[in-house]
């Protein structure tokens, strides 16, 4: 079943200055469920404009986009944030953790929205996420307590503790070492495949990308299908962190 279906979309904004700007151009795209899709591009290629489309963050100045079985630009605002509540996951590569709250209390967070639950059921399936995380012994640590790969599984858990069809992940493991990126990948893609969720990663880490079976490539706001054999070249003879990325860029 198809969760996302794009056509010819495009998305334009105004400068300050009156100018329009075209950051994303006739990009067609179709996401059912299951898939694992990579996207990946320089910086300023747009793709956080597109995540943001995905996410019903923002609309489509032309073109169509039906996501989760509506058509966007035809749903009022109230029913895309029911949609995205219920429906998206993200996973940011700052973790955007709530300071000062504890872990339990941050992965509750989304629940708090969704209604129909006790405070004890939001910690019961609060505490069950944090499990399946690997964090059941870290349910009272508050951000500052926790490493840099603690709080991105406290962000995980957080994403997907209401089970949704689409996980958008944005440089999940840009803020973490390669041997902790690999893991949080493996534990965001266990998850998804038990609820058979869509997985789509934004990332410049070539084997990041290559863990995915669909790849795509922005540029200069176009979105074009990505040879995934270049993506599993790109892993044994591209660029090692700290210097430039797949896309040839410094990271």
């Amino acid at each position: 079943m198809s969760l996302v279906m794009a056509h010819g979309v495009g998305r334009t904004v105004e400068l300050p200055d009156g100018t329009p700007l075209e950051i994303l151009t006739d990009v067609d795209l179709e996401i059912a469920e299951g898939d694992r899709v990579s996207i990946v591009g320089r910086s300023g290629s747009g793709k956080s404009t597109l995540l943001n489309l995905l996410g019903l963050l923002d609309l489509p100045t032309s073109g169509e986009l039906h996501c989760l079985g509506v058509d966007v630009r035809r749903t009022r605002s109230g029913t895309r944030d029911r949609l995205r509540g219920d429906g998206i996951g993200f996973v940011f590569q700052q973790f955007n953790l709530l300071p000062g709250r504890t872990a339990l209390e941050n992965v509750q967070t989304p629940l708090l929205y969704s209604g129909g639950r006790s405070f004890w059921q939001r910690e019961r399936i609060a505490r069950e996420m944090l499990d399946r995380v690997g964090l059941g012994a870290r349910v009272d640590a508050k951000p500052e307590r926790l490493s840099g790969g603690e709080q991105q599984r406290v962000a995980i858990a957080r994403a997907l503790v209401r089970r949704p069809r689409l996980i958008l992940a944005d440089e999940p493991t840009g803020a973490l070492d390669l041997e902790t990126g690999a893991e949080v990948m493996a534990l965001i893609e266990s998850v998804a495949d038990e609820t058979g969720a869509a997985l789509v990663t934004i990332t410049h880490d070539p084997s990041i990308a290559a863990r995915s079976t669909r790849h795509f490539q922005l540029t200069a706001g176009r979105l074009e299908t990505r040879d995934p054999d270049a993506a599993a070249t790109a892993v044994t003879s591209g660029p090692t962190s700290g210097s430039a990325n797949a896309d040839g860029v410094a990271a």
